[in-house]
């Protein structure tokens, strides 16, 4: 809904003290601090931090790759597994995946800081390179057509072109990169990162981009299927849960993520409007991107609402914890039952919920917070309606082991199936393992008529 009549950031915040609150969230290591950290790994045959990596990068070997002075090796290690490296070492949650089990926790009481060097490494490669890292098989004669330019669909453009086929990513945002561009917090993803990797994915080449396509409006799957050897839907989850309640149509009630996507597209953080007491509805990382930014902008006040508990909370710690310390307040077992105002919400209703077997039950104690501006982030679901012909389950595309789904040829990855976390990492590896799946399809295929 529309929020013209709250107050802009520049009205509240100082243009330089802006410009601090949105700069990198994280230093990158200098040559020398990379070296020195890099130091501090222990190279462990078996390495765990290798295990939790959903894209199996090999950690102690890239890390002694920096050590050694081979930054651009480092990098190619990197990327082999995940062509999305970059972005994972700024957005990737490292706290709870590869650094949570490094083993240097133990002897050293922190963990070998894993994401600070891949971005080292990363960074240090797409800076200096003169020819692309990544060649291409000779040309297969295979078509494929890509549904989304998030991190599965563009990661399985990457493999599929490596391997030789001859790719189109269809997909309905004005820039490539989905959630990468349009979804993490201004702060995440500085200077158009985004848009570099995405150039970078491309220079393999065999590529080809078709903006303003959306399924189910002006691309059709069938079509799709006849005119192309494979089709890979990257489609994510591109429908925002609603919230039942009532006045959820009074103006300052807003989607969180579009409000990320505001912040993201201004280039003037001060234009972008903002209340002065903001409520965040949800629990994840989506959640706390919001508030955060909502309080960097200049809001008064910021209460994360959310019906459980803190150890329920999807947002990990370490983004709990930054909030905190960002000036943002949660208030726990607290669910909203109505948005309350008149020409524009005013304040949000809360009844107190707690767990009983663990079940949630609503009680009779109910309060109200004051807002002027609402952001919702309670997830989002699957656009079904899209994806006729799919056998669906649980609200995600139902895909066998080779990620083909029940539709013959058409293959699925990242969110809108259920592999594991929905991490940009998780997505990644889906893309990757999903166009090696179709490679060998093609190619089994290919053989049988010959």
């Amino acid at each position: 809904m529309s929020s013209t009549n709250l107050p802009r950031a520049g009205d509240l915040v100082p243009a330089a003290q802006l410009q601090e609150r949105f700069a990198d969230l994280h230093r990158p290591l200098s040559a020398a601090q990379s070296v020195v950290e890099a130091a501090r790994c222990l190279y462990c045959y078996g390495a765990p931090c290798v295990n939790a990596c959903p894209t199996g990068i090999d950690i102690p070997k890239f890390i002694h790759q920096i050590r050694s002075g081979n930054r651009d090796g480092s990098a190619r290690t990197i990327l082999s597994a995940n062509i999305m490296g970059g972005t994972c070492a700024r957005a990737c949650p490292t706290e709870v995946l590869c650094e949570a089990v490094c083993v240097v926790n133990e002897t050293e009481g922190a963990p070998v800081k894993i994401g600070l060097l891949q971005r080292h490494a990363v960074d240090h490669l797409l800076a200096t390179r003169e020819d692309h890292p990544f060649t291409r098989l000779p040309d297969s004669g295979f078509r494929i057509a890509v549904v989304g330019a998030g991190p599965a669909g563009l990661s399985f453009a990457h493999r599929a072109a490596c391997l030789g086929h001859r790719v189109t990513v269809f997909y309905a945002a004005e820039k490539p990169g989905g959630l990468n561009e349009y979804g993490l917090a201004a702060y995440k993803m500085v200077d158009e990162f985004a848009q570099r990797e995405v150039e970078f994915i491309l220079g393999v080449g065999n590529i080809a981009l078709e903006s303003g396509r959306r399924l189910g409006a002006n691309l059709d799957l069938a079509a799709l299927r006849a005119s192309y050897d494979a089709v890979f839907l990257g489609v994510g989850l591109g429908k925002a849960l609603p919230l039942d309640i009532p006045g959820t149509g009074l103006p300052g009630v807003r989607d969180a993520l579009a409000f990320i996507n505001d912040i993201r597209r201004a280039p003037d953080k001060g234009a972008v409007s903002v209340g002065r007491h903001v409520v965040v509805i949800g629990g994840g990382n989506t959640a706390i991107d919001a508030a955060i930014q909502a309080k960097y902008l200049g809001a008064t006040t910021v209460t994360i609402a959310y019906r459980r508990g803190k150890e329920q909370m999807s947002a990990t710690t370490w983004e709990q914890e930054f909030a905190s310390r960002s000036g943002v307040v949660f208030q726990y077992w607290s669910a909203p039952t109505a948005f309350v105002g008149t020409d524009a919400v005013r304040a949000v209703r809360l009844v107190v919920t707690r767990l009983e077997d663990g079940q949630l039950v609503v009680s009779k104690e109910s309060h109200t917070l004051a807002a002027d501006m609402v952001l919702v982030a309670i997830g989002q679901t699957l656009d079904e309606h899209v994806l006729s012909g799919l056998q669906l389950s649980r609200g995600k595309v139902e895909v066998d082991a080779s990620y083909q789904t029940t539709l013959p040829g058409v293959y699925a990855g990242g969110d809108c199936i259920r592999s594991g976390e929905d991490l940009t990492v998780q997505a990644v590896e889906d893309g990757k393992q999903a166009a090696l799946c179709v490679d060998a399809a093609l190619r089994r295929h290919n053989r049988g008529r010959s």
